[in-house]
């Protein structure tokens, strides 16, 4: 049984300042991977992940202090790959690959497209790349464990306020329709093939005081590939975490 967990975590160094550390270790996981660690490789305590008995990979932006991804793993992979062969995606650190046997898990940030037009339409043209990338990998590497921010609300159950966030990024039609794409061309939103409770969220504004009265956002998943969805056990939010205006997303999986 591995335990891995998705965790957006806002800026690495800011979450280790909250004692991030210290949860891992009471949490245990197998594997963690991390988003938006918005830290180049030198300014990340890798010596302390490793004293707390993980091998750990990160693939930076080019750009200082923005997104950014990595993995903690008490397992070493037989292989691991930066990015995604596009430039352009792949200077802003955005994928990594770890497999282990004939299972991959992916960390994966994906862009927002909340800070306006362009980067709105850069997001979109990413989300076709990136479906047509994974097709191809599939071909390779079937049994795909991809976590991350998806930086999209899959459906009205999984936003606080649908009605009024119809415009907003992150809750769009044509975003909506991407990911319902992505799921029917061969992946489980691990999640909601346990819990279809609503009110289940894994991102809060910083404003308005909203994750105190939970009206949240859920843009953070573990999908997995079809030919792999039988060894799922079990999967779940875990919102008491509070390291960054994201919490981790829990799947439990038998390999």
């Amino acid at each position: 049984m591995k335990k891995i967990i998705t965790y957006n975590v806002n800026g690495i160094r800011a979450a280790l300042s909250k004692d991030l550390l210290g949860w891992i270790n009471n949490c245990d996981p197998d594997i963690v991977c991390f988003q938006e660690t918005k830290a180049q490789p030198d300014q990340i305590p890798v010596i302390d992940f490793g004293m707390a008995g993980y091998k750990n990979y990160w693939f930076s932006a080019q750009k200082k202090g923005y997104s950014g991804v990595g993995i903690l793993t008490k397992t070493e992979p037989d292989k691991v790959v930066y990015g995604m062969g596009i430039k352009k995606y792949d200077d802003e650190g955005r994928v990594l690959r770890a497999d282990y046997g004939d299972i991959s898990v992916l960390s994966v940030y994906h862009p927002s497209g909340s800070s306006g037009d362009e980067r709105q339409a850069f997001k979109m043209i990413w989300l076709e790349d990136f479906l047509a990338w994974v097709t191809e990998l599939k071909k390779e590497r079937p049994n795909l464990i991809i976590c991350g921010d998806y930086n999209i609300c899959h459906k009205p159950i999984d936003i606080h306020d649908p009605i009024r966030n119809a415009t907003s990024s992150g809750f769009l039609p044509e975003e909506r329709e991407w990911l319902s794409r992505f799921i029917d061309s061969g992946f489980v939103d691990s999640f909601r093939a346990f819990n279809n409770e609503p009110k289940q969220y894994t991102w809060w504004s910083f404003r308005s005081n909203a994750r105190a009265k939970n009206l949240g956002w859920r843009i953070d998943y573990n999908m997995v590939s079809k030919p792999i969805e039988g060894i799922m056990c079990r999967s779940v939010i875990l919102p008491e975490a509070k390291h960054s205006d994201h919490c981790p997303v829990l799947l439990e999986i038998d390999f």
